[in-house]
């Protein structure tokens, strides 16, 4: 029994280290392959980030070109409309251009006003300022009348000077000089075939002015004073729209 002892001990001591050898390869496995497994789930949370995080991107670019698209279509509508109100402009001024010079044609032929000095530098004179008007060069246009009425104080061309001077006045914006020279027309010649016109434009230049009650009297005044004017009917218009 003395001589078995040590050797089942020796037995049983051999026993242990593959069994504990067995079991440390088994728990690094474990450990490698949770290991393994946590990188893969961490990179597949990436790249699923990173797919949501492109598919964001190519939503908001699709947004962006559709907003872009929008916008364009509605610059060049704004681009159409102010080709459209440019091109009304001008034919209003050509057509009360073209009123107000048979206007001043029958009136020369039936009251002829003093002779001026020199005719041609007169017409020119007025035609240029009238020119730059149409071109929509306001400022120009209003100091070409203005030297107009101050180098020609008789010219029988004198209502239709101070009446185009108040029209280039507020189209350049300077209300107060629009209404002065239109006040004028009004004192100085209210029986002039331009008063009706200048009556509207005062009407006008009130509104600009912030003071759409006077502005509003003034179109009924238009209407009132001459009826059968086209700028009645366009005071009309204004007053109708007003209308509640």
């Amino acid at each position: 029994m003395k001589r078995l002892l040590p050797l089942t001990m020796l037995l049983a001591l051999s026993s242990v280290g593959p069994a504990q050898a067995g079991l440390f390869s088994d728990e690094e496995a474990r450990r490698a392959i949770n290991e393994l497994r946590s990188e893969s789930n961490n990179r597949l949370e990436r790249l699923e980030a990173s797919s949501r995080g492109q598919l964001e991107l190519a939503s908001q670019n699709e947004l962006l070109k559709a907003e872009i698209s929008k916008l364009n279509g509605q610059i060049e509508v704004l681009r159409h409309e102010m080709e459209s109100l440019k091109q009304r402009q001008r034919d209003f001024y050509v057509d009360l251009d073209n009123r107000v010079r048979q206007i001043e044609s029958s009136r020369t032929a039936s009251a002829p006003a003093t002779p001026p000095a020199d005719p041609a530098a007169e017409s020119a004179a007025y035609e240029t300022a009238l020119n730059l008007l149409k071109e929509a060069k306001y400022k120009d246009a209003l100091a070409g009348f203005e030297q107009f009425i101050s180098q020609h104080p008789r010219s029988s061309l004198l209502p239709g000077a101070h009446f185009w001077a108040g029209n280039a006045a507020l189209q350049a914006k300077e209300v107060a000089t629009a209404s002065k020279y239109f006040n004028a027309v009004l004192t100085n010649w209210p029986r002039d075939p331009v008063a009706p016109d200048a009556l509207l434009g005062l009407a006008n230049s009130q509104q600009a002015l912030g003071d759409a009650k006077s502005s509003q009297e003034t179109l009924k005044k238009v209407v009132e004073r001459f009826p059968d004017s086209s700028a009645a009917t366009a005071a009309k218009q204004r007053l109708a729209k007003k209308t509640p």
